[in-house]
């Protein structure tokens, strides 16, 4: 059965839900003839529900909003709206409206409805944008055909005539929910209709072009929007439920239901289309703005501007403002110019303009290919757009919008609207190199060779989407585009250095232990000279600040400056430091005597300041306990810690043998931990004392109290987490062996590595710990009991029951 098997003489609620069910399981009736065959059938049985109680004249069944347009998804609301010409009883109007609405109530079906005249129906839009925004999609349905006719021609008139103070309304709304909704090309979650981008900005943007003040740029908007569409019908269908959110436990099952092969490659094509979509309201928006502004000059004033050309003030060779964009000179020859794209587009970005759409894609449709290797312009101009700062963004998306961008570096297709799954990340993978880019242009003056590492920037997650570790596989792809771009071979190197290592500091610093030798020596060798450390130092931060919030910190600051100057040191030659551990400080040794002289922990707590004045927030704080040498002291802290909801940043731990004169007589284990609260504030090293020694005497069940807290969690449907994985790095140390922990990060996880560890029968001489988003990256330096590195076998061994113990 379809849609035109359905006629006035089954259009009850039964033949109706039939049909349509018959339709929606249909699975070669997909996409626009879906829409439309459901459109259709929804009309017939709504008419034959309207006519068969209607009169003759003066009243009229209309579907307005996304019903209006025809673009019903299976659970989509009917937009429904009564109108007539008030000379029907209005006890009749009313049983009319009964006689349509009850059936749609009866079969589950979402209704939008209204009851008005055409009077108030133009008040209501008057009053209302949103309720205007639905009528101008207004389409006839059943009844009084002159009627509806009349609405559609006076709807139109109002929003054209009132188009100069509708439109910044609109312009308004659409901010205000960009605000709180997002923007669709970069979330993890978006909501298909409210998010920048999505439904609703598409609506938007045909209600800008029936006001005929301006038009949104057509080439790939029918496609971005049925994409859209099409998902959505997806996720209907998948879900059962009337969401526009395409969350990530139904994503896979939607891109099945699309055909396509992962939700990668989903969320990738629904990226596609929000970024065609944002592009065109921005050139829209901006066309608006440009146009009331010009209309909101005197009239006298404004015939005289009008006999005068256009203003043109030169940027560039071939470039020039006008109207507040960056365009192209009369004289500009694209077909003769190769260097003209990249020229343009440094002009435009230098100037904070944005480039005009006509202008890309005239270059894009006559641009001549630059030569290889690059011209030295077309590198410099590619630099100095990477340099602009935040002006850089708007100009790049142009020339992307238009193919420039792949044209010129054809490996970018490859991570263009690419997602990133980890939560830590703002932005898609082609997004996130440009606000690279952003940041390192404020690290300009701190480095010599500011276009290597703006270029670097731009290059240095190259290689993810693709199989392997995303540095190893970036290095060469890097290194093949910067010797096309036109940099010399010891360029070249730099920059594939530094695309290769662009982790090696952050990774470094937070996971391993930076007073042991082996650590500086590996980065100095790895990086190879004091200017390539000094990029790599500009370029890891800008990195971070691009990633998000929560990838870089004063704390991370800190311990990635230490590792620069420790290396630089390395590298100028400086002699390095004794792998002896340093002595204990003056505190270390008070705290050591006291826990020695009580038998019992002592604690004290420092709260740092900001590393510099810039910093906002403090690095953390240092927590100092000294106890009796005794097992389980690793596990016991930790789980006390977590209790009291304490995140770890780093642990640090020895044993002191405390001299004669000092007390000696026994050995006493000092933990120095960096320690943020989780949130609300610390507790008092009172209470964390106190627990501490219920934990060692056993009377507090450390294990039990956790993991009631856990169970307590509220249980949260996603992504399901991987499984944690220990291994042992290689020539990590020559002082210890390291065991390198990465898990999905939860309370107590600190504690029961440490509990797997002293079942293991090692010594922990430091811990080092990194959080990034939901995933946990720690390194324990441990020993023998003789405090010996581990032999390869019985540290491969201990890493298997770590993680044996971690997955259990």
């Amino acid at each position: 059965m379809t849609s035109t098997d359905v006629k006035a003489d089954d259009s009850g609620p039964g033949g109706y839900a039939a049909a349509r069910l018959h339709l929606l399981t249909q699975e070669e009736r997909s996409g626009p003839p879906r829409r439309a065959d459901l459109s259709r059938l929804t009309d017939e049985w709504l008419s034959g529900l309207f006519g068969q109680a209607a009169p003759a004249r003066g009243v009229a069944l209309v579907a307005v909003g996304g019903y209006g347009r025809g673009e019903l998804s299976p659970r989509s609301d009917l937009d429904l709206l009564l109108l007539h010409d008030g000379s029907a009883d209005p006890a009749a109007i009313a049983a009319l409206a009964d006689r349509v609405w009850y059936p749609v109530w009866d079969l589950g079906l979402a209704l939008d409805h209204s009851v008005r005249t055409l009077a108030e129906a133009r008040r209501t839009a008057a009053e209302d944008l949103k309720v205007q925004l639905g009528l101008l999609d207004a389409r006839h349905l059943a009844g009084d055909l002159g009627l509806v006719t009349a609405l559609r021609t006076a709807v139109l008139a109002d929003w054209r005539n009132q188009a100069p103070k509708r439109l910044p309304e609109l312009d308004e709304l659409c901010r205000e929910r960009a605000e709180r909704q997002g923007e669709l090309q970069f979330l993890l979650e978006p909501d298909l209709k409210e998010a920048r981008g999505g439904l609703r900005d598409a609506t938007a943007l045909r209600a800008v072009a029936a006001s005929w003040l301006a038009d949104a740029p057509r080439e790939g908007l029918a496609e971005a929007r049925r994409t859209l569409l099409d998902t959505r019908d997806a996720l209907h269908l998948v879900t059962g439920r009337a969401t526009d959110r395409l969350a990530l436990q139904e994503q896979t099952q939607v891109a099945g239901a699309l055909g396509l092969p992962d939700a990668d490659a989903l969320l990738r094509s629904v990226y596609e289309a929000a970024r065609t979509l944002s592009y065109a309201g921005d050139v829209t928006w901006r066309e608006v703005n440009r146009v009331l502004r010009a209309r909101a000059v005197r009239p006298r004033l404004r015939a005289l501007l009008g006999r005068q050309p256009a203003v043109r003030s030169p940027l560039a060779e071939g470039v020039v403002e006008m109207d507040g964009e960056a365009v192209l000179a009369r004289t500009a020859r694209p077909e003769r110019d190769p260097a003209l794209p990249l020229r343009a587009a440094a002009a435009a970005a230098q100037a904070g303009l944005p480039l005009s759409p006509y202008a890309v894609r005239r270059l894009a449709a006559a641009g001549k290919p630059l030569p290889v290797p690059w011209p030295a312009e077309a590198r410099e101009a590619l630099v100095t757009l990477l340099g602009a700062g935040e002006s850089t963004v708007p100009v790049w998306e142009a020339l992307e919008a238009e193919g420039v961008i792949s044209r010129l570096l054809p490996e970018w297709e490859h991570v263009r609207c690419r997602p990133q799954r980890n939560p830590v990340h703002t932005w898609t993978v082609d997004r996130h190199l440009v606000e690279t880019a952003v940041r390192a242009s404020a690290m300009a003056r701190r480095v010599g060779r500011p276009d290597l590492l703006l270029v670097a920037a731009l290059l240095h997650d190259i290689g993810k989407g693709r199989p392997g570790d995303h540095a190893v596989v970036g290095e060469p792809l890097a290194r093949d585009i910067a010797a096309r771009i036109g940099f010399d071979r010891h360029d070249t190197a730099v920059v594939a250095t530094l695309v290769r290592h662009h982790l090696l500091l952050v990774e470094t610093a937070t996971r391993r232990d930076l007073d042991d030798p082996a650590t500086v020596d590996s980065v100095a060798a790895a990086v190879g000279s004091a200017s390539t450390l000094e990029l790599l130092h500009a370029l890891t931060e800008a990195d971070a600040l691009a990633t998000g919030p929560a990838a870089w910190s004063s704390w991370r600051a800190s311990l990635v400056a230490d590792l620069v100057k420790r290396v630089a040191g390395a590298l100028a030659g400086d002699p390095p430091p004794a792998p002896e551990p340093a002595a204990p400080s003056a505190e270390q040794e008070r705290l050591a005597i006291e826990a020695l002289r009580t038998g019992e922990p002592v604690l004290a707590l420092h709260a740092d300041g900001p590393p510099d004045g810039d910093a906002p927030e403090p690095v953390g704080v240092e927590l100092l306990i000294a106890l009796p040498d005794r097992p389980g002291v690793l596990p016991a802290v930790a789980g006390v810690l977590a209790l009291h909801r304490l995140t770890v940043r780093s642990a640090d731990l020895r044993a002191i043998e405390l001299p004669p004169e000092l007390g000696g007589g026994g050995a006493v284990l000092v933990l120095n931990w960096r320690v943020a609260a989780e949130y609300g504030s610390l507790p008092q090293a009172t209470r964390l004392r106190a627990d501490l020694v219920r934990v060692l005497d056993g009377s507090l069940d450390i294990r039990s109290r956790l993991a009631e807290r856990e169970a307590a969690y509220p249980r949260r449907h996603g992504a399901t987490a991987p499984p944690p994985r220990v291994t042992v790095a290689p020539a990590g140390s020559t002082l210890a062996t390291v065991i390198e922990v990465r898990a999905h990060d939860a309370p107590g996880l600190l504690h029961r590595i440490g509990r797997a560890l002293e079942t293991a029968a090692v010594r922990v001489r430091s811990a080092h710990v990194s959080t990034l988003g939901a995933n946990a990256v720690d390194a324990f330096y441990v020993t023998d009991a003789a405090g010996a590195p581990l032999a390869p076998e019985e540290a491969a061994e201990v890493a298997r029951t770590l993680e044996a113990a971690l997955r259990a």
